[in-house]
């Protein structure tokens, strides 16, 4: 009876090291870089996906949509969260180095972007938008009005905007910045006639400044969020995929994305706490 009793200790004791997902068939071991930790990197200028909220006193607290799913993801997989800011093209870079786990920074599933890296599920399906300030709406009627060598047009370094760019102001100077926060710094200063943000960003940014203008839909055929999985880690893949489905089938996401706007709307820095 000891015997079976301290097998049964053992069993338990080994179970404990791993994070198991899938059916009984087949159920693999995910593995992470440090081992229980959900690594992600994301860059903290992009509400209402990621940013930073103020209290009253100024002191800033990583928020957003975004960081609301990579809590309940780790928390679903019983993994500890840890979150690493940076710019948003370093978000690409150090996924693809697989010096993280996964990314979340407001990821469309560009095919681009299949070589580097996984894609998770859609989970938040948003869209894309052509903004400027509101002295310049008149300007813009349509996006072929955008395509012309006399504007000059942001996008974000790195990000798929970049190309939508590319695809529909090809005569304009496209200008790409490292954060969406600098592209309307410079559209507010006039330095820039228009830039292309999604559309959810874009409006969150028009409430705390009520100069620009969210004036054209722009189509995209990736429409939609997703996380960015570093290549190769199949079991992770499929419970971060399970994750997702728990939080959009019991209402988390929803609450998640209501209560990243409100936050959004308030006191808030959006990029890197060590360039404030």
């Amino acid at each position: 009876m000891k015997k079976f009793l301290a097998l049964v200790l053992t069993l338990a004791m080994l179970s404990s090291l791993f994070v198991m997902v899938g059916s009984a068939e087949e159920t693999k071991e995910i593995t992470t870089i440090n081992p229980g930790v959900l690594t992600v990197a994301t860059s903290p200028d992009f509400a209402p996906y990621e940013f930073y909220s103020l209290d009253e006193e100024g002191n800033p607290t990583l928020a957003g949509f975004d960081m609301a799913l990579a809590q309940y993801i780790a928390d679903y997989l019983g993994l500890e969260l840890e979150v690493i800011p940076m710019d948003f093209d370093g978000t690409l870079m150090e996924l693809a180095a697989k010096n993280v786990d996964c990314a979340m920074a407001g990821y469309s599933p560009d095919p681009a972007r299949e070589e580097k890296m996984d894609f998770s599920d859609i989970y938040y399906t948003g869209g894309q938008s052509f903004v400027t300030v509101k002295d310049k709406a008149d300007l813009f009627t349509s996006l072929e009005d955008t395509n012309n060598a006399d504007y000059q047009i942001g996008a974000q370094l790195g990000s798929i905007q970049v190309k939508l760019a590319q695809e529909n102001s090809p005569e304009a100077d496209i200008v790409e910045l490292s954060k969406v926060t600098d592209i309307i710094a410079e559209l507010l200063a006039g330095h820039l006639d228009g830039a292309y943000i999604e559309t959810a960003v874009a409006e969150s940014y028009a409430k705390n400044y009520p100069e620009l203008a969210v004036i054209l839909p722009v189509p995209y055929d990736q429409e939609g969020s997703v996380v960015g999985v570093y290549k190769g880690n199949e079991a992770l893949l499929a419970g971060i995929n399970e994750a997702i489905a728990a939080a959009l089938e019991d209402g988390s996401m929803d609450a998640f994305v209501a209560e990243a706007n409100e936050l959004a709307s308030g006191e808030v820095y959006e990029g890197l706490l060590e360039d404030k």
